[in-house]
């Protein structure tokens, strides 16, 4: 269980660890890359709105431009998200998920979900089909949500440039298509746009 958050971190760990067959661990994600190569979890449970998950998916996404993937890569992914943020599912797909889970439904529904996908199978929350048929339909590349990304972050042409190694223009026009393809009448309302939708 990897959570930036200390106490959800917790929580989540100890609705986990009554399941019999369960070992559980949990880290912070600044963690999770080196205890997941050292643990060797089968099953690891990520939060799609966890800054740390964000930040390694659009990373990976800046540097790949393809899959984005989970920190500890021998594991089965599972990713929490709510309904109604299509761009989490999208993300989470890109890095390979295999489970989905809906964070507003029953607790019983991430037992059911490790255990489907310890066996390498799919696991979809029901109520997150929607979700799923407008995640395809997301309008920005990886490299337009690592721009957007870096943006609403409060960076700087310049300073999303140096960290993307960009030049200066081709971030503008990255600002522009964003603006156009989200429907947007700036950059900020992009940003906001983006972020209800859950691409941010």
């Amino acid at each position: 269980m990897a959570h930036d958050t200390s106490l959800l971190r917790s929580a989540l760990a100890a609705l986990l660890v009554r399941e019999p067959d369960f070992e559980v661990s949990d880290t912070g994600w600044h963690g999770l890359s080196e205890n997941g190569r050292l643990r060797g979890p089968q099953v690891c449970v990520v939060d799609a709105d966890c800054p740390g998950w964000r930040r390694h998916t659009d990373e990976a996404a800046a540097l790949s431009s393809g899959a984005a993937r989970s920190a500890a890569e021998d594991s089965a992914l599972i990713v929490l998200t709510n309904g109604g943020k299509p761009g989490n599912l999208r993300r989470a797909y890109t890095a390979d998920a295999l489970g989905f889970v809906n964070k507003d439904r029953s607790a019983d529904r991430l037992p059911a979900a490790v255990r489907q996908v310890a066996q390498g199978k799919r696991f979809v929350d029901e109520s997150l089909a929607v979700e799923f048929l407008q995640a395809a339909d997301m309008p920005l590349t990886p490299r337009e949500l690592s721009v957007l990304s870096l943006s609403a972050e409060g960076a700087s042409v310049a300073e999303i440039a140096r960290s993307l190694h960009l030049c200066n223009g081709t971030v503008r026009n990255y600002l522009a298509a964003i603006t156009r393809k989200t429907g947007a009448r700036n950059r900020v309302d992009a940003i906001r746009i983006s972020r209800f939708a859950g691409w941010l």
